[in-house]
């Protein structure tokens, strides 16, 4: 399980440096990124590092706050809390948990569950700019 946790460590270190290149470098490649928030899955390096990218632009200061993390020989679960400022102005304070699947020292599959009632407020525009 210790390879599991360096990976989790190395690929957590790229989110927090909203490094899409390096996030799509940890993939294998045909791996799938799904956000569950009504999209389709991002399948392959070229379109995760595209669906990164497109994150960190909606919410250019996003962080995250590690919640819980559950390490397996071949995954992790892990619930985190996303803070920060949408591109509309609107402060972000959003639940999410991973399920990330590993497949020879790679992510194989990452599985976002999000909040999508905070999110959704968090990325429409405030009523006052409307």
């Amino acid at each position: 399980m210790s390879d599991t946790k360096d990976l989790f460590e190395r690929y957590h270190a790229c989110w927090a440096a909203h490094d899409p290149d390096r996030i799509a470098e940890l993939h294998t490649p045909d791996a799938i990124f799904h956000l569950h928030s009504g999209r389709e899955p991002a399948r392959g390096r070229d379109a995760i590092r595209a669906a990164a990218a497109e994150n960190f632009a909606l919410v250019p200061d996003l962080t995250f706050t590690m919640v819980n993390l559950r390490v397996g020989e071949d995954f992790w679960v892990v619930q985190w809390v996303l803070t920060g400022t949408s591109i509309t102005g609107a402060a972000v304070h959003v639940d999410i948990a991973d399920l990330v699947l590993i497949d020879g020292g790679l992510v194989r599959e990452k599985h976002t569950y999000v909040d999508g009632v905070a999110m959704q407020a968090a990325l429409s525009v405030p009523a006052e700019i409307a």
